[in-house]
């Protein structure tokens, strides 16, 4: 049965409910099956859409637009610094101004304030495409790539997040597996676990959903019988670069690679990174962490980064297929 979503806006995951979750995985299903066929119907002719970031991206930005495109829709991209947002203009007057000649307004920065109050006073559907305390959208995808490689229901998988922890993607993993059933470990220092009020909220969650969820300082303990092993950059945009001399000595027991894999105890465990990866030395900052540290790969190691157990690219691919969803099922 259906779930209602049309103009819902998704600030983050736990507004959808289960059911809503639900509903938009399987919508993004059919709309891949319909992609791949050739077999696509518009949904979004004659909507408008517009994308405003305060940070930079790829795969959200690009998701957006080919789903916006697939479906009939318009696209308009302000990027940081093509606005007068909070320089000139305030968070409460762009939303008012966009809400005038948008019928939906995706947002990347940096507060969960922001994207809050675009969806207060635009009066249009309002979707985070990340802030520096949830990342929903990705999330969504994230869930749709587990059910593409594991035969179990969504319910049933465990799910290793290992790294930093404190941040946007852990913080909605962790919302997303308690509202949605899942055996759900982080493996990090204590002092990189996700804030107390977001542990809180998701233990509620798992109290009616029925979730595990465990914190551990191990690694090797969190990844014990995974289905999917998941890590993170371990400087988020917005931090300065001077903070890898104290992260790399504090997660490098953290790293995912050979051996942590193995640790799983599962042969057919997955590797999931949300992208951009520091795999080797092929970019400006993994070189120049090789040169200052010696490490070639960070989070993640080359080997298990191209591995076959890596889905990463089915990961971003379906960032495509979910942000459809949402998009037909708020818009259309």
């Amino acid at each position: 049965m259906g779930f209602n979503l049309v103009n819902r806006s998704l600030l983050t995951l736990d507004e959808l409910q289960p059911r809503g979750v639900s509903h938009l995985l399987e919508i993004a299903h059919e709309l891949k099956r319909a992609k791949a066929a050739g077999t696509e119907q518009q949904h979004l002719r004659g909507k408008e859409i517009v994308l405003l970031f305060a940070k930079t991206s790829t795969r959200t930005r690009c998701a957006f637009e080919v789903a916006a495109f697939d479906q009939g829709a318009h696209v308009s991209f302000i990027g940081p610094h093509d606005s007068q947002l909070g320089e000139k203009e305030s968070v409460k007057d762009t939303a008012r101004v966009l809400g005038r000649m948008y019928d939906a307004i995706e947002y990347r920065g940096f507060e969960q304030s922001v994207v809050r109050e675009l969806a207060a006073h635009s009066g249009v559907p309002v979707y985070n495409g990340l802030t520096n305390e949830y990342h929903p959208t990705q999330v969504l995808a994230d869930f749709m790539t587990m059910q593409e490689n594991c035969r179990k229901p969504l319910a049933e998988m465990k799910l290793a997040y290992v790294g930093d922890a404190r941040f946007n993607t852990a913080d909605s993993l962790l919302e997303g597996a308690a509202m949605m059933g899942l055996d759900f470990r982080i493996g990090a220092p204590r002092e990189l676990w996700p804030p107390q009020v977001v542990q809180d909220k998701a233990r509620a969650m798992a109290e009616q959903s029925g979730a595990r969820l465990h914190l551990t300082a191990s690694p090797q303990e969190a990844v014990e019988g995974a289905d999917f092993i998941y890590t993170d950059v371990w400087v988020s945009m917005g931090e300065p670069a001077t903070v890898w001399a104290e992260r790399i000595p504090q997660l490098l027991p953290y790293q995912v690679n050979a051996a942590l894999m193995h640790a799983a105890g599962n042969p057919n465990v997955k590797f999931m990174h949300c992208l951009p990866a520091l795999h080797n030395r092929d970019t400006a900052v993994g070189e120049r962490i090789f040169q200052q540290f010696g490490l070639d790969g960070v989070e993640v190691t080359e080997e298990v980064f191209e591995s076959p157990a890596s889905i990463v690219w089915d990961q971003a691919e379906n960032r495509l297929h979910t942000i459809k969803a949402l998009l037909v099922a708020t818009l259309g």
